[in-house]
């Protein structure tokens, strides 16, 4: 089909990507339709040099010393400086050698400098200690345990990672604290996460991830060694408090490329590129208040959606996937919904599905977040017969998908490309029939119902190009684009619908 490229705010990265294949000229939308920016970078093949002399007052480590970096580090005091000189440096050979700043150290990396576990080291840089900053520095060949992660490993607060390649780890490449910055870094093939933020105690707050490269992460595949387990994804967000993820190439991961999981809030999610991830581009998982709004979206899900398929899986798993999420005014955020607008999503295994699933609240046996409760309701125990059954805890207990509005996206499908016939074209807005555990009092097509007509969950003024379908209440329920438009859905009032123009 031809293509507009008004409104397309390209910046000067664009022409590499678009030559690199990063970024397709397919299905590019019009005015009137979604204006993503592509504002992303080739981090891993071409990062950023760090000085190639020792910044004045700097303190210099030698990569012919073994343990240079972290006997420097405890002889050094805070707010110093170090260099580290080109070549391959390395820790002392115990797994708990890792380097432990103090407040305000500062890591430059000259061109060619390597922290290396040697698959040895679990961490390279640990402890509580603030506002540290890691610049133009690789570190690899960690072996961090499942759950934790190499860089910032105890999560401490203000860290600045910036140029940095964090790549070939076990574990989490990177882990985060409140306040954190992680900038025009490449995070790159590491065993679980690229980055896991989660703090374990008081969360992370106002995290900045900003034009990185997070490719080809969980390579360990953990959803193979434990299904079910959830702990897999280029990025995976826990618990964080404000957020901006804004201008990343976010491709090639086993699994999701993005995934916020439990009482995350106030997220940005803008001007990325999510692209050729394993699972979904983004999966929003029991959180609240967020924008998703000028990515490019394509070639993700293809093997996870293709694999429910064949196994005759009639759910509609999409790209872009809101399980148990909604906006919420009563927790304070940059706004009170969820709104997914001016968007490409072009040949994905799907679109967007709005779920909510009725066994799942707090203090149920089926909440995978055991012993988590809403944002609205600290203590679990609450959430029990006969309270929970009456205002305001029968709503304040469910972690609800409302308050999502979907708009002015454009969402292409070449079936011919996605190399499928059946169940890679919906778009949907769900839940289950209600029936554990017995004292529930979500029992029932009530959850259905309120997700698919009381919540405030909103399609209107999209662009579908190609043999889009749609799913409203349950899996059962697969609509034609004027069943959708009409009573009682009454979605998408503005949007246009083109079957045959996806190819």
């Amino acid at each position: 089909m031809g293509i507009t490229w008004r409104n397309w705010a390209l910046p000067a990265a664009a022409p590499a990507l678009l030559a690199s294949g990063c970024v397709s000229t397919q299905g590019a939308p019009a005015e009137s339709a979604a204006t993503p920016s592509t504002s992303v970078a080739r981090v891993c093949a071409e990062p950023v040099a760090g000085p190639a002399k020792a910044p004045p007052g700097a303190v210099t480590v030698d990569p012919a010393v073994v343990g240079d970096l972290a006997a420097k580090t405890r002889n050094s005091p805070p707010a110093t400086t170090f260099w580290l000189r080109p070549g391959k440096h390395r820790l002392e050979p115990g797994r708990y050698a890792q380097v432990v700043p103090k407040k305000g150290n500062r890591y430059l990396g000259a061109p060619g400098a390597v922290l290396d576990g040697r698959r040895t080291n679990q961490y390279a840089f640990g402890g509580a200690a603030p506002d540290v900053t890691i610049r133009h520095l690789t570190v690899q060949r960690f072996v961090a345990p499942h759950n934790e992660g190499v860089v910032n490993h105890d999560s401490a607060d203000g860290w600045v990672i910036e140029h940095a390649t964090i790549q070939h780890n076990s574990g989490a490449g990177l882990m985060a604290g409140a306040r954190q910055q992680v900038r025009a870094s490449c995070l790159r093939g590491n065993g679980q996460y690229g980055m896991n933020a989660y703090k374990a105690s008081g969360g992370v707050r106002d995290l900045v991830v900003e034009g990185n490269e997070i490719v080809g992460n969980n390579t360990d595949d953990w959803e193979r060694r434990r299904p079910g387990c959830g702990c897999t994804a280029g990025v995976k967000f826990w618990a964080v408090d404000g957020a901006d993820v804004r201008g990343n190439w976010v491709h090639d991961n086993r699994g999701a490329g993005l995934w916020a999981d439990t009482n995350n809030n106030d997220f940005r999610i803008e001007g990325n590129v999510l692209d050729a991830n394993d699972g979904a581009a983004l999966i929003y998982e029991t959180s609240y208040n967020a924008v998703i709004r000028k990515n490019m979206i394509r070639r993700n899900n293809w093997v996870e959606g293709r694999k429910h398929a064949d196994g005759g899986d009639s759910f509609p798993y999409a790209t872009l996937y809101l399980s148990e999420a909604g906006g919420e005014p009563r927790i304070p955020a940059r706004t009170d919904r969820i709104e997914i607008h001016r968007n490409v999503l072009e040949n994905n295994w799907s679109g967007i599905t709005l779920w909510e699933n009725a066994d799942r609240f707090c203090n149920s046996p089926a909440n995978t977040s055991s012993g988590v409760c809403t944002l609205l309701v600290k203590d679990p125990d609450r959430c029990a017969r006969p309270a929970i059954a009456t205002a305001p805890l029968y709503t304040d207990c469910r972690w609800r998908t409302q308050r999502v509005e979907i708009h002015s996206n454009r969402f292409v499908l070449d079936k011919s490309v996605v190399d499928c016939t059946v169940k890679c074209d919906r778009m949907a807005v769900l839940a289950n029939y209600g029936t554990y555990p017995d004292w529930s009092p979500y029992h029932g097509e009530g959850v259905a119902r309120a997700i698919t007509h009381r919540q405030r969950n909103r399609w209107h003024d999209n662009v579908y190009l190609g043999p889009w379908k749609f799913v409203a209440h349950d899996p059962s329920r697969v609509l034609d684009f004027g069943q959708w438009q009409v009573t009682p859905y009454t979605q998408d009032a503005g949007s246009t619908f083109d079957p045959r123009a996806g190819g």
